[in-house]
Formats: structure tokens, sequence, C-alpha cells
């Protein structure tokens, strides 16, 4: 018998015992319901995000005595509540010509005195003062570099202002006249805010290494890799200041901290165990915040975290699924989620004490197009800005609206307030509300 004809005779034995189904070769056969899938177990389950409302009743006990002062957020982290109250009944506009993808970037205003300073598509920096008006305008790049859009991140100490921006540069002006005082280039752009410590200044790249730079020179230091990601991140990655240490996270979700004066790495603490590359591009982590005790974030992978800010180990996690700053204030933590869920979290334990949902005047069709983009919390208030160019004022102690702003139809920035001014950012404007 040839090989061949043996291989078919053994092919149509094994062919008849698997399909013929009176067939014993295997037993107890069953069919397999396809309209039933509780026999599958997924292997990897989404996570389920917070959308009821909890506690919704509970009203929230405030001491007006904890509310601060505004400070400058440019050399501090402010993540308090703020001695703000205002019914907002006048605007006004500080205009400049339209930036290119302004919904994708998160700049910030950087306040000096009475004036406002901030940029436009072209990379111009531009000064304002309390009525509007232009005192000065500077652009240090070429007409090659004008035409990359420059993204600017802006900070000062009172003194000077550092930029820095995501086509590699960074500069110090003159914060009184704009004038230029030194410019230097780095190896890869910026995508993070910058902070200033006595004579030094630090911001991380697109590489996710931290950098240390000379106020007077720009001069490097000293830097502290961390693992990189192939992919860039569009979030803009957060650092604090503590007692002479730095925080900050990376486009993987690491958090890491350092001694400043020398540069030293303290430790380090990865928070998404199996992040592929692909996932590193869509995390979004909120700006991180402190008591001094301890560090608290969120981000959108429906994590909220508290760690111990010396060891560097997790005090707990809770479900709270947002790429928003949390504020402190008293033994709370007061969090907006993706959603548009008001939560409250005791500080110390983790465990969420009443969730509002503050996005129920919506309509159902629209709102989930909807999203957060920022929010303060006031003496007795809460602002919150949404993607769709809405202003939320909201009662801490109930969690009900006290009334919606339409300030544009497009995407609006985070709140910031100045004095008894309260400012957000459109694409080719900055809207001051009084």
């Amino acid at each position: 018998m040839s090989k061949l004809l043996y291989f078919f005779i053994i092919l149509f034995l094994f062919s008849a015992c698997s399909l013929n189904k009176n067939s014993k070769f295997w037993t107890n056969t069953k069919n397999i319901d396809s309209e039933n899938d509780s026999i599958y177990e997924e292997l990897f389950p989404a996570e389920k995000t917070l959308k009821e409302e909890f506690n919704s009743n509970l009203k929230i006990k405030l001491d007006n005595k904890t509310a601060v002062k505004w400070i400058n957020n440019d050399l501090l982290n402010n993540s308090f509540r703020i001695n703000f109250n205002s019914n907002l009944e006048n605007s006004s506009r500080y205009k400049f010509s339209k930036i290119d993808d302004f919904i994708q970037y998160q700049p910030d205003i950087s306040f000096h005195q009475n004036n406002l300073i901030f940029f436009d598509n072209k990379g111009s920096l531009l000064k304002f003062d309390s009525e509007s008006k232009l005192i000065w305008k500077k652009n240090y790049y070429s007409k090659s570099e004008k035409k990359l859009n420059p993204i600017l991140q802006l900070i000062n100490n009172g003194k000077y202002l550092i930029v820095a921006d995501n086509i590699t540069k960074y500069y110090m002006v003159d914060i009184e006249t704009g004038n230029l005082i030194w410019s230097k280039t780095n190896l890869a752009p910026f995508n993070s805010q910058i902070k200033i410590y006595k004579d030094k200044f630090f911001i991380i790249d697109f590489t996710n290494t931290l950098r240390c730079f000379s106020l007077k020179n720009g001069k490097e230091l000293w830097n502290i890799p961390t693992e990189k990601s192939l992919i860039r991140s569009q979030k803009k990655l957060s650092m604090i200041i503590v007692d002479g240490k730095l925080y900050f996270n990376n486009s993987l979700g690491d958090i890491t901290a350092v001694e400043i004066n020398k540069g030293e790495l303290l430790w380090q603490l990865p928070t998404q165990s199996n992040l592929i590359y692909e996932s590193s591009f869509s995390l979004e982590a909120s700006e991180l915040i402190s008591n001094k005790k301890k560090l608290f974030f969120s981000n959108n992978r429906n994590e909220l975290f508290s760690i111990d800010i010396k060891t560097g180990t997790i005090n707990w996690i809770n479900k709270i699924n947002s790429n928003l700053k949390s504020i402190l204030v008293d033994n709370y933590l007061v969090s907006i989620s993706l959603e548009g869920y008001l939560i409250i979290t005791e500080k110390n334990s983790g465990n969420i004490v009443r969730v509002t949902d503050v996005f129920k005047g919506f309509k159902k069709n629209k709102r989930p197009y909807i999203k957060p983009t920022g929010f303060i919390v006031g003496l007795n208030k809460i602002y919150l800005s949404t993607s769709n160019g809405r202003l939320l004022v909201i009662d801490i102690s109930s969690g009900e609206i006290i009334s919606v702003l339409k300030i544009d139809s497009e995407k609006i920035s985070k709140p910031f307030v100045q004095d008894a001014n309260l400012f957000l950012i459109k694409d080719n404007a900055i809207i001051k509300l009084n």
C-alpha cells in the first residue's frame, strides 16, 4: 500500500469519527447555544465607572476659615479651597489670534500683579493689563518656527518669565519689558508644567525626563530620566514641590520623588502594572496635589490614589474616573468624574461620602459627548467648566446646580482666579468674569 493511499484511509477514518454524531470517539457531546454567552468568561472585563448618585441629600458642612487666598499657581500647587465668591454678572475679553488644535492642549495663564500673560498661535507673548489692553507683545521665533504654531507653557516668579514649548525651545524674559534674557534648546520638546524653586526651575520633556535648569542662564544642572514611551501622550504632565522635594508623574503613570538640591532619586512608584504602549497614549492622569503627608491624583482608568509622600507606598485606591485635579477641602477630596458626577471622598480612608450628578441638566443624547475640563472650589460654590463651553456654578453644601452660564459653543479651559475675577481660555480669547 502506498504511503499516499494509507494517508487518505487514515484521514477518512478520523473524519468519520469526528463528524458522526453517533460516534464514540468523543463522549458527552453538547450543542452550544449561540445566544447564551454566559458560558464565556471575559478575560479583561472593563472597569465599571460610577454612574449613580449616592447620599445625594447629604449636606456637606465646611469651615469658612479653611478657605485660602488665591496664590499664583506658577510657584505653588493650589489644591485647596479658595476665598472666592462671585455672581459672575460681568464679562470682558482679552483677544488674540486663534490657536490651532487648542482642544488638545491645557495652556495656563501666567498672572503678574493685576496683569496677565498668554500667547497666540505664532508663539508671540502677550501681556495685558486689567482693562484688557495690550502692554507688550514679543516674539522670539524664526519664520520656520512660527509655522509650527508652538504651544507655550509659562511661569513667572514676579521678576522673570520662563517659557518652554513643544518644539524644544525654552527661554527667559524680563516680565516688566518682555525683553529676552537668554534662550536655549533642549534635546526633546516639553510636555509638562513648569515649577520654579529658588534659583532653579524644572520641566519634563517628551522622553519622560525631568530636567533641572539654572534660572540664571538656562544651563541644565541635572536630570532624572524615567521609562520612555514610544507614543507621545498629549496630556500635560504634572509636578509639585513639597519641603524641598519634587514629585512628578510621567506618561506611563509612574510617580517619582526627587531631592531638589542634589537631584537624587528618592522613590518611584509604577501605578499601571500592565500598561502597553498603545494604552500609554490614552492614559490621562490628573495633576498631583498634596497636603504635605499624602499625594493624591486620579486618572481615566477609574483610579483615585492616595500615596504616602515619604515612602511612596499606596494608602488606598478608589474607583473614580477622572483626569481632573481634585481639590482638598477640610477632611474631604472634591472630584469631578469624566461622566459628570461630583464626588466627595474622605481623604484619610478613601470612603466616598456623596455622589451628585451635576450633568443631569444636559440632554441625554448630548451628554456622552460633554466632558468636564476643570473646576475650582470657592468659598461656598464650585465653578466647573465643560467641553461644550458651559460654566456650571454648583452649591458645595448640597451639590445642586445654582446656574449654568453659556460662555461659548466649543471647549473652554479650566477656571483660573485672580483677585475677584474668574478667567477662562478659549481658542482665540481669554474671558474675564466678575
